[in-house]
């Protein structure tokens, strides 16, 4: 019940601390947008590449190895 009481003095003192976050915030200046940034990125021209060729499972494939997998983890 005390809180009700302060709850005007809550809410000016959270208005205040807004007011002052952004004044402050306005105060950063601006981002260079205008200047490129150099980035460097380290290239290397002998990576490895994965291919994957396997073809999908059926239905009962799927089942079957769902239920080995299910057997064989039951200690």
């Amino acid at each position: 019940m005390n809180v009700l009481k302060h709850m005007e003095a809550a809410f000016l003192f959270s208005l205040s601390v807004a007011g002052v976050a952004s004044v402050a915030v306005d105060a950063i200046p601006p981002a260079q947008a205008g200047v490129p940034a150099r980035i460097e990125v380290a290239v290397q021209p002998d990576m490895p590449i994965v291919h994957v060729s396997a073809k999908r499972m059926t239905e009962a494939e799927k089942r079957a190895s769902l239920q080995a997998e299910r057997a064989g983890s039951k200690i």
